[in-house]
């Protein structure tokens, strides 16, 4: 590694909203040396959160979802083309066309994909898609401006029910199957995914829960799926909105703590080796990093949100040029936000750690309120539904660890619509078609380690 941080070489392997921010912020902290960005993709770029709204619904095209960059990051950009290995000894990334990137400091940010569905041959048939790349969204654009007589969709968490709503907006028919109790319970417990599913049953959509999709039906091309319960669902679309992977069985040769979970690192992005020891020379940033974070008990949180993406990025690229004593922590409070049904649905803190919650402002009948979640005694999340504006100030709570239940009139002067709290229901995420957009977890060994005694 060079003696000055500001020079060498670094390799940012994943080209997407993490990995552009990481790329501006290095030249912006004064990085001089070479640059290279790798991405799988061929595209450069993108924004992802539009893909499930504005372009479904015919808005915006696929292809005008480009991040605008805030400088040129004077980078050397090898796009469409996978990393498939580490080589931490080496310090090299090796890639799918045989040739191979050698590093000082490397910074992973190769984030998620679409989970597939279960059968490859059923997920291959006419008519089934994933959404999650730029390609994925203007294939199924293409498809719902074709006019399908009904669409399937599977799994209700955030991706799936705004599909499920771009679909009723454009007057098609839409049965959405969760095999939890409700859409969205596994990112915001059972008090708000019952005010989720009247608001489909609403609008129209079918929507089944407590079943699971035996299989998809089709002869070359999709014509409908078998569900648990005995029932048929005739259909010519289906999407499989089963949550996400995170891009890191290229690691699994290289000696991190890297499984399904994503990339274990510390609060200053650096990953840990297989055997919890921090490395100096590899940081991890967005969807595909596991970290610690001391509001809710040190846990290690994986989050797939995009204002986490950006600051996780700006702190690992910061980071990594400067010396240990000017380094600092990622701490940011997670904030994510759907648009769907006609709602405008915003998040901060992990409201899936929660043991309970309270309607603090509004109620679910007026389909506009702020819940708010503790956990042992304090606040640690709210979600607005159509009141955004009060989002800062319950961000300020979690951040203090303000006692939970908020104190009557405590944001707006009038008092707790709810007087007591009840269980946040949050289900274990092993039973719900649709991932958790957060995770919390201790840390779980993918494989058998090999204990290292020193010599005799």
């Amino acid at each position: 590694m060079p003696d000055d941080l500001r020079e060498g070489r670094i390799v940012i392997v994943g080209a997407s909203l993490a990995g552009l921010r990481a790329a501006e912020t290095l030249r912006e902290e004064g990085f001089t040396g070479s640059l290279t960005v790798i991405g799988d993709e061929p595209h450069p770029p993108y924004d992802r959160p539009p893909l499930s709204k504005q372009v479904l619904l015919g808005r915006m095209a696929a292809d005008a979802a480009a991040l605008p960059m805030r400088r040129d990051p004077d980078a050397e950009w090898r796009l469409g083309v996978r990393a498939t290995g580490l080589d931490p000894v080496g310090k090299q990334v090796l890639l799918a066309d045989g040739e191979s990137v050698t590093y000082d400091r490397l910074l992973i940010a190769t984030g998620t994909r679409a989970r597939p569905w279960r059968n490859a041959d059923e997920a291959a048939l006419d008519g089934v898609f994933t959404l999650r790349t730029r390609d994925d969204a203007g294939r199924l654009t293409e498809r719902l401006a074709a006019g399908p007589r009904r669409v399937l969709v599977i799994g209700g968490g955030f991706t799936g029910s705004e599909i499920a709503s771009a679909c009723r907006e454009r007057g098609i028919e839409v049965t959405l199957a969760e095999r939890g109790p409700g859409p969205l319970v596994g990112a915001l417990g059972g008090t708000l995914s019952m005010l989720a599913a009247g608001l489909q049953r609403a609008h129209g959509v079918d929507l089944r829960c407590g079943v699971t999709v035996t299989a998809l039906r089709g002869n070359g091309r999709f014509t409908g799926a078998d569900l648990s319960d005995g029932s048929r669902i005739d259909a010519d679309v289906c999407v499989v909105a089963m949550g996400a992977v995170r891009n890191t069985e290229w690691l699994a040769e290289a000696g991190l703590a890297a499984g399904p979970r994503g990339v274990a690192c510390d609060a200053g992005c650096r990953a840990f080796n297989m055997y919890g020891i921090v490395t100096d020379d590899v940081f991890v940033a967005g969807d595909a990093a596991r970290f610690p974070h001391p509001l809710f008990e040190y846990q290690m949180l994986s989050l797939e949100h995009w204002g986490n993406a950006v600051t996780q990025a700006e702190v690992a690229a910061h980071n990594m040029v400067s010396p240990e004593p000017a380094r600092r922590p990622h701490l940011a409070v997670p904030v994510f936000w759907s648009s769907q049904f006609g709602l405008n649905i915003k998040s901060v803190g992990v409201p899936t750690f929660s043991d309970q919650v309270v309607i603090a402002q509004g109620s679910l009948d007026e389909r506009r309120l702020v819940a708010v979640y503790g956990y042992r005694g304090r606040i640690t999340a709210a979600v607005t539904v159509n009141m955004a504006k009060w989002l800062e100030y319950y961000q300020g709570l979690i951040e203090t660890a303000a006692p939970f239940p908020p104190g009557p009139g405590a944001a707006d002067g009038r008092p707790l619509v709810a007087a007591f709290p009840i269980p946040s229901n949050v289900p274990d995420p092993k039973g719900l078609f649709h991932g958790p957009t957060v995770a919390l977890t201790g840390y779980l060994p993918d494989r058998r380690l090999t204990v290292v005694r020193p010599a005799d």
